[in-house]
């Protein structure tokens, strides 16, 4: 959702998921087809980082310091500025440019909040 509000990349980039996906499939993908596996790579990859937070979390406690925003940080640290451009599915750090960094920091400090809300409302109801 932060990244409609402020998108890290200009018109016209693509997104790592998309450069993945095509990786993946062995070619371009067009319309519904490139839009569906996009989102299936976003959200699949969202519910398993939220999943191994979740477990984190329960042996380690202070992993939800500052009420998961380090969580955030510490993922867009290993995401944005360290796997991605390793696998070529984005750029260097050092060249992003400043909106690209502080969308993508925005975004993942966000998602880290409202995954610890998540795992604090629903945590106790799993007994």
């Amino acid at each position: 959702m932060v990244e409609k509000i402020y998108p890290p990349h200009a018109a016209g980039v693509a997104e790592p998921e998309s450069v993945l996906a095509e990786k993946l499939v062995g070619h371009r993908l067009r319309g519904a087809e490139g839009t569906a596996a996009t989102a299936a790579i976003h959200w699949g990859f969202g519910a398993l980082a939220g999943a191994a937070y979740g477990g984190l979390a329960e042996y380690f406690p202070a992993a939800t310091a500052k009420d998961g925003a380090s969580f955030g940080l510490a993922l867009a640290t290993l995401t944005q500025e360290t796997a991605l451009p390793a696998m070529g599915l984005a750029e260097e750090a050092g060249e992003q440019t400043v909106r690209e960094q502080t969308s993508e920091m925005t975004s993942h400090v966000v998602y880290g909040l409202i995954t610890e809300t998540v795992r604090r409302l629903v945590r106790p109801r799993l007994g």
